[in-house]
Order: C-alpha cells, then structure tokens, then sequence
C-alpha cells in the first residue's frame, strides 16, 4: 500500500485534512507527523510549512504537495532534497479571497470610507466628492490566478487596470506590462500597488523606496503576497513624506507582527493578520486527491513548481 504522510507545524488539527483526504483516496495509507517516530516509508508527502526532519526521515517520497500556492517556506527548509518534486495549489478558493480583499482596501480609499467612519464618530453629515476611477488607476504585480482574478475584478468595476510580470498576459481590458525594462514605465501610471508576486531572490525586497518614488503622488500600497517583500522603513519614510498616502498590508516578515511595532499605530497603514485568503480546507483536500491520483495512474499532475523561478 502507498503511504502518504501529512505534517504541518501550523495546524493544530491534522485529523480534520487527514479524516477527509484518506475518503477521498481509500487506497493509501495517511499518517500524521509526529516527532521522534520511525520513517513510514512515505511515497508522497501533504505538507505545510513541514518540519524540516521530515526529509530526513522520509528519504523515499517521490513528490511533496504543498497546501498554499506560496512555496518559499519549503525552499528554505535545508534538508530539501534538490531534485524532489513540488506541486503547489491551484487557488483552491483564494482567488476570489484575494479580489475580495484588494476591492476591500481599495475602496475604502477611493470612495473615502474612512472619511466617513470619522465624520460618523463626530456627528457629521457631509457627503464628499464622487468618485472619479480615472484617477485611481491601479496596478498590480503579478498575473497569476490571484492576480489574475484581481485584474479582471477591478476592470469590471470600471478601474484603469495594469498588470506587471515577468513576461506578461495580455487580459482584456487590462493594460499588460512585461520584463524589467517595462516596470517604470507601469509604476509610472500606477497610484494603488497591489503585490502577489510570489517571493523570490529577485523579488525579495522590491517594495522599497526606488519602487514608490515611481509611484504617482498620493499613492496607497496593497500587499498580501510575503512581508519579505517590503522594506518596512522605506514605506514608514515614504508615508511621512506625503508621497504614499496610505497602505493595507496582510503580511509581514516577522508574524504575528510584534508588539510595539510602528504599523500597529501608524494611521495611514490598515493591517490584518495574513488572513486575505485562505486555502479552503475542502477544496484543497479535494485537489491534492486528484494530484496523487494523477500520479499513481502515471499521469503528470498541474501545479509543478519550477525551481529555477521559485514557483
């Protein structure tokens, strides 16, 4: 019998994904993580963010299936072994999560809905300006399904739209941008900067000061890919010189953000707690199934992780 082992230091219930994906796949053993225990052979492994001893107890798995889209916990792991196949998930519900969440802090700041919540705390009725879209271009970076899904949102809601990414995908009516050489010229028209690259050396740290200085004035800040890609004092700086006006971030590089921290109360900057999307426990159960499915009838599953571009 094939034996698949689950293992996850973030999930404090492993029964309620083990339970579910051992009906869905009758005919494998699932075992759950558990420290100091014997190797149990495993031919696939479920993980997120896994400790690293399980490749060096597991030195038979032939693939690993990561719970989240985002893979860059498992390439830091040191024990990964170089050649070990990695199949992420395909949305899984996060996609439309993630639309939800930038239209979220999108509009409240085109349409001045933190204004309103003052006025309402003060006992003022006083309407303000109508929204004019043209002015609030957006752009986002990176096209994958999350990105994917934002642009096409946004553009329905009759927001100038552009995509940034390494080589471009052309949407209708979204504006594509591709490579390096194009990115000044997308920051260039851009006032919201939505993030969902996926993190790696060479967009490590690309929200930074040379980034938003591109930025047209008055400039709001959206991250909900990885913390790692903001410097966090470039943004405080750029917020206290008036050229970004605002920021809503979900992630950070270290979580849960300490305390103390200047984002806590900085008013200007709307956090949330790496909740923007979340893989849907069902979903995601469902599609991993399939994946090892795939792989047992000898059929290559999607979602296969290049190395090389770290996702």
């Amino acid at each position: 019998m094939t034996n698949v082992i689950f293992a996850s230091t973030h999930d404090t219930t492993p029964h309620e994904w083990i339970e579910p994906l051992q009906r869905e796949l009758p005919d494998v053993h699932i075992s759950n993580w558990a420290d100091n225990a014997p190797s149990v052979d495993a031919r696939f492994a479920v993980v997120w963010k896994p400790p690293q001893e399980l490749f060096q107890r597991e030195t038979r798995l032939e693939a690993v299936f990561n719970l989240g889209a985002g893979v860059d916990a498992l390439f830091k792991l040191p024990g990964l072994p170089a050649d070990l196949p990695i199949y992420r998930l395909e949305d899984a519900g996060m996609s439309v999560q993630m639309a939800e969440y930038v239209v979220h802090a999108l509009l409240r700041a085109s349409r001045d809905f933190e204004q309103y919540q003052v006025q309402q705390r003060q006992g003022v009725w006083q309407p303000l300006p109508d929204i004019e879209r043209e002015q609030w271009p957006v752009g986002i970076m990176g096209t994958g399904l999350m990105g994917t899904q934002m642009a096409q949102t946004l553009a329905a809601l009759e927001y100038p739209v552009a995509t940034w990414s390494r080589r471009g995908k052309p949407m209708p009516g979204v504006q594509a941008y591709a490579s390096a050489d194009e990115l000044p010229a997308f920051l260039a028209r851009t006032r919201v900067l939505v993030n969902t690259l996926p993190l790696t050396p060479s967009t490590q740290g690309m929200l930074c000061r040379n980034t938003f200085q591109q930025l047209l004035p008055d400039a709001y800040v959206i991250n909900v890919a990885r913390g790692e890609h903001l410097i966090e004092q470039d943004l405080l700086d750029m917020l206290a010189s008036g050229h970004i006006k605002g920021a809503t971030l979900d992630v950070f590089t270290q979580e849960p953000l300490p305390s103390g921290h200047p984002f806590w109360s900085h008013p200007a900057i709307t956090i949330t707690p790496h909740v923007a999307a979340a893989s849907l426990r069902g979903a995601s159960i469902r599609q991993v199934a399939a994946k090892i499915r795939s792989l047992l009838n000898g059929v290559m599953p999607t979602g296969l992780v290049n190395r090389e571009q770290g996702y």
